[in-house]
């Protein structure tokens, strides 16, 4: 007999927003006419939990008995509905089952319940199979989540595999360059061919050993548009301006920077013209012209950081204003609610690495028409309507968790956004500079992983946010998508407000989509890394 107990929880008709909003959608969006209504229900797989512990958590954890009604193993259902659930795919991470854990874990301490969640959708009226297929495309995104209608399952603990030997590519570094070249494809890798073969060549030379596939995933991962910004950084050489109503405007912001270039640059040959130095002259400028004193200058990066007085109480501090803003265009491309999630959270991330709080925040962000018809929708994409809706759901989720006010939102409607969207999320943070140390790393300093655990959501997600992609990436690159998890974030910011825990750190930086590839060697020269020990989602 199982041991795992199965509850549905469902909004009572008057609070029912999801089923309301989503019926709009079938009718309006959709025009499925024959749907006559339809119902939400939370399904709750919960396992390892006393009787006790489950009859308190029912009406306090699991649902709220004044607006919800609560099924115990099944729900009442209709002549003629149809019901389908949907669950996040393997390794994805549910943050709804997260928090149920945690919240059972305060009623008892002593348990260690094991929880999953899905959403189960009732189709009310005649609808015909293709019309439910179209419901169900709509409600599943492929990227991140599937359809589960199976029946309690007798166990929710799930046994890994211990994992095989890291792979030693035997014989890379004297490889033909057509068997090189299929090893190169088969991989899948951000990096181009040429820098594949520059590997090759160092390992031969330098190194006189063949790489691991942990060496190869590491230096695709550090080599990545992502996180070595080659595309900003490519060198430009013939800039040209077409006709419009900015051209002159334009024009003359060119000609402005390439004064200046040869002013900052004078005899350096090795300067070139890129996106990259573009963003930055104005920046060098003002420092030449000694108008960039308040900058703080730090071996640390993670956000642009200022020094303003402050007068606190009549007495004048020191303050770090700390300004960051992150672009998640592919990851909200493909998984809208993570993806803008994470965008706010990853933005958080930086000053919250600089030791700072946020306090504010600002979204921009860029689509196509979102009232466009489904079946209008491009090969491979999302709907707009998914992603407009979706985005603005992860983002003010994320907010709300982490308590963060955004004090601007604005979002551009353009039809050349239906080929990318854009996400840009931005914030602003500050702290004490008594509460900020700024030193090196030395050999035997300690080195702590702080946050939430790692599970397979954002592996690859900086490699795969710099490939080029198809038709076909909406089907591949759920993985990449980082799940955040706001509570966690939170409980950091606070931590690290408190002056005896801040000044302990001599250096900080956080994990982006490089994970520990990029950030270890922003913290020293060198680390010896334990993989073993990086705490896991499930293990």
């Amino acid at each position: 007999m199982s041991s795992v107990r199965r509850i549905y929880v469902e909004k009572k008709p008057a609070y029912a927003v999801a089923a309301k909003d989503l019926f709009e959608n079938i009718r309006d969006y959709l025009g499925i006419r024959t749907v006559t209504g339809v119902r939400v229900l939370i399904r709750y797989d919960i396992e390892n939990i006393s009787d006790k512990t489950y009859e308190e958590a029912k009406i306090t954890i699991f649902s709220e008995p004044p607006v919800d009604v609560l099924y115990e193993e099944t729900f009442p259902m209709q002549e003629g509905e149809n019901a389908f659930s949907v669950e996040a795919l393997p390794g994805q991470f549910d943050q709804r089952a997260d928090s149920a854990e945690q919240c059972v874990k305060l009623l008892n301490e002593n348990e260690e319940p094991v929880i999953r969640s899905a959403t189960t959708y009732v189709i009310k009226g005649t609808c015909s199979e293709e019309e439910l297929a179209h419901i169900k495309n709509f409600c599943i995104n492929p990227v991140d989540s599937r359809e589960n209608n199976a029946d309690k399952p007798e166990t929710l603990v799930t046994e890994y595999e211990e994992p095989a030997d890291v792979k030693i590519f035997d014989g890379f570094r004297t490889m033909p360059e057509a068997e090189l070249k299929a090893l190169y494809d088969s991989l899948g890798l951000a990096m181009t061919f040429k820098d594949f073969q520059f590997i090759q060549e160092h390992f031969a030379a330098e190194e006189s050993r063949d790489p691991s596939m942990t060496e190869i995933r590491v230096l695709d991962t550090y080599w990545s548009d992502h996180c070595r910004h080659t595309t900003f950084q490519t060198e430009l050489k013939n800039v040209t301006f077409e006709d419009g109503d900015y051209k002159e405007t334009m024009q003359a912001a060119y000609d402005m920077y390439q004064a200046h270039r040869a002013e900052i640059f004078a005899g350096r040959k090795d300067k070139y013209v890129s996106l990259m130095d573009i963003a930055l002259m104005a920046m060098r400028k003002l420092k030449k012209d000694g108008k960039l004193d308040d900058q703080e200058e730090t071996d640390e990066i993670n956000a642009c950081s200022i020094i303003v007085p402050v007068e606190i109480d009549g007495k004048t501090e020191e303050w770090l204003i700390n300004f960051k803003n992150e672009t998640h265009n592919h990851p909200t491309e493909i998984e809208p609610f993570g993806g803008a999630a994470t965008c706010l959270g990853g933005a958080i991330r930086d000053p919250l690495s600089g030791r700072t709080y946020v306090y504010q925040a600002m979204r921009v962000t860029g689509a196509a028409d979102p009232t466009v018809p489904m079946e209008k929708t491009l090969e491979g994409k999302l709907p707009q309507r998914k992603l407009v809706t979706g985005a603005a759901s992860g983002y003010s989720s994320y907010g709300n968790q982490i308590g963060l006010a955004t004090g601007l939102v604005n979002e551009i409607y353009h039809p050349d956004y239906v080929a990318k969207r854009m996400e840009i999320g931005a914030v602003m943070a500050a702290a004490p500079r008594s509460n900020v140390i700024r030193e090196t790393s030395d050999p035997g300093d300690i080195i702590i992983l702080l946050g939430g655990r790692t599970g397979r959501d954002g592996c690859g997600g900086a490699t795969g946010s710099s490939k080029a992609h198809n038709s076909q990436s909406i089907d591949t690159c759920g993985a990449e998508v980082q799940k955040g998890n706001a509570p966690t974030e939170r409980k950091l910011q606070r931590l690290f407000r408190r002056p005896e825990v801040s000044s302990l750190i001599k250096k900080c930086n956080d994990f982006g989509a490089g994970g520990v590839s990029v950030a270890i060697g922003e913290l020293a020269a060198g680390l010896q890394i334990q993989l073993d020990k990086v705490p896991k989602k499930y293990a």
